[in-house]
């Protein structure tokens, strides 16, 4: 991977969109090196949740490469956002909570990719937006059904008509982000988290993950129906015998073994 680094520290990772002087803008390039990142942390059992963050101070990720993008035709656009979309759906799917750290420009596929992590935290200097109406594009990444989802429809449509950024404060007000900080104290909030994460039973956040993301998908019944199944399917495990059994003798769990 020679646009993405990735650092283990215990049983998390953190990996850096590392284009600073494109301003980590994603190209076919990054989008393949994502695609290797989420492979090699689904193969790595000891990683129990994934911070991703951009290089530098200015920007997340800016957004997909204009430069290559604006001479593809009609079928090579719709590759190009058939790759991104597949490479995003397979960070969303990654079993492991995924935390973004946004730490500037977050636009277009920046914004989208910060959309494909299951929790957003971002600096106070954070810009987030889809502006490809305003570049004769539609958002191509899942932006147009992540940002729906995640801060409803008319916001959505607002933002992705409109083509205009909006800073921290306002996509924490709609419910983009989950917290801001300022730009010093976000790397260490974000992995401050995911190391809280890293400590409850893997086996069961990753079971809470999916019941999440496919119970979203389908019907109450049938959501319920899957919350039924990935509850059950937590019993019988190590892990959580010592938990219910630290519980009840009043005493702090050992380590979670993920079996």
């Amino acid at each position: 991977m020679t646009n993405v680094l990735l650092e283990k520290k215990g049983h998390i990772a953190v990996a850096t969109i590392n284009r600073p002087k494109a301003l980590n803008a994603l190209n076919s390039q990054v989008l393949e090196d994502i695609d290797q990142l989420v492979e090699q942390v689904k193969a790595d059992d000891e990683i129990r949740a994934l911070v991703i963050t951009g290089s530098g101070e200015k920007a997340f990720v800016a957004g997909a490469d204009i430069g290559e993008m604006s001479t593809l035709t009609k079928a090579e656009g719709e590759a190009f956002g058939k790759k991104g979309n597949d490479v995003f759906r397979k960070l969303e799917t990654l079993p492991i909570p995924t935390i973004a750290a946004v730490n500037g420009f977050a636009l277009g596929g920046g914004c989208e990719l910060s959309m494909s992590c299951d929790i957003r935290l971002c600096a106070d200097t954070a810009v987030f937006g889809q502006p490809e109406a305003g570049l004769g594009i539609t958002p191509g990444f899942g932006g147009t059904q992540r940002l729906a989802r995640l801060v409803g429809m008319g916001m959505a449509k607002q933002l992705i008509y409109t083509a205009k950024n909006i800073k921290a404060d306002e996509a924490l007000r709609i419910g983009l982000v989950n917290a801001v900080y300022p730009l010093e104290e976000l790397m260490p909030a974000a992995e401050k988290m995911a190391e809280t994460i890293a400590k409850n039973a893997p086996i069961a956040v990753r079971a809470c993950k999916k019941a999440i993301n496919d119970g979203m998908q389908v019907d109450i019944d049938r959501a319920v129906a899957i919350e039924e199944g990935l509850f059950g399917s937590c019993f019988e495990t190590a892990d959580q015998k010592e938990g219910m059994g630290a519980f009840l003798e009043k005493r702090k769990h050992e380590p979670y073994q993920n079996k």
